[in-house]
């Protein structure tokens, strides 16, 4: 048998919109990293980007398993001395950008490499129902659907 490599001409990239309204975090991110790696294809080659594009929407209602809304602290740092700034996920969601919790979810899965950063280039989150690209035709992905440990209400 020969192994088969995929080129950048075999590849066929598809539009999914996934709903993220009571889905846990955490499984809703590995759905999405797994499908911007393109491992869900039967061509998957790991040096060449094959995955498909994915369009997240109702973000900020996403949800996480029990106290880590308060308890889960995300770190940064600011590059001064003594410049180490914490939030949690509660902060996150109820501020200005709550798709942020779902773009860095997704973002720790994924390899820090350029092979990485383009394949992340692929996730377009957005925190309420609405979404600018209806001309592509997504696909709608039942993330909730696939497994009944994927929700929460």
């Amino acid at each position: 048998m020969k192994t088969i490599s995929a080129k950048e001409t075999d590849i066929d990239r598809k539009w999914h919109v996934i709903d993220a309204d009571g889905v846990v975090l955490g499984r809703l991110a590995a759905v999405i990293a797994s499908r911007l790696r393109g491992k869900h294809k039967p061509l998957f080659t790991p040096h060449v980007d094959c995955g498909d594009n994915i369009i997240v929407v109702n973000a900020e209602k996403v949800r996480l398993t029990g106290r880590k809304m308060q308890d889960k602290r995300y770190y940064r740092h600011t590059g001064h001395p003594g410049g180490i700034k914490e939030t949690s996920p509660e902060k996150i969601l109820a501020g200005k950008f709550p798709e942020r919790v779902v773009q860095k979810a997704v973002e720790r899965m994924i390899s820090r490499s350029p092979l990485g950063r383009q394949q992340l280039k692929k996730l377009h989150v957005y925190a309420g129902t609405e979404h600018p690209h209806a001309a592509q035709q997504p696909e709608t992905l039942d993330v909730a659907g696939m497994n009944p440990k994927n929700k929460r209400t």
